[in-house]
């Protein structure tokens, strides 16, 4: 499976599509308040809002966040808030 580039993190990659959406909309909007609503892709405004509380969660030192370091250096390098 390795071979054929299987992917045994889905979570991961799931993030990734994620984050390339997020790049998207920053390239359209110029900025990365997507709103829990956002009407043309419902889901990047879930996946925002989550991203923030597993941010918050993290600084707090909460072993269960999702969130990495490099995730947050992504997220900083569009800018996000």
């Amino acid at each position: 499976l390795n071979k054929i580039g299987f992917e045994w993190n889905s979570f991961n990659q799931s993030w990734d599509r994620s984050y390339e959406e997020l790049v998207s909309f920053v390239k359209e909007f110029s900025h990365t308040r997507v709103t829990k609503q956002f009407p043309p892709n419902p889901s990047l405004g879930i996946w925002v809002n989550t991203q923030r509380q597993n941010y918050k969660n993290y600084l707090k030192g909460d072993k269960s966040a999702k969130m990495t370091a490099d995730r947050i250096q992504l997220l900083n390098k569009v800018g996000f808030e």
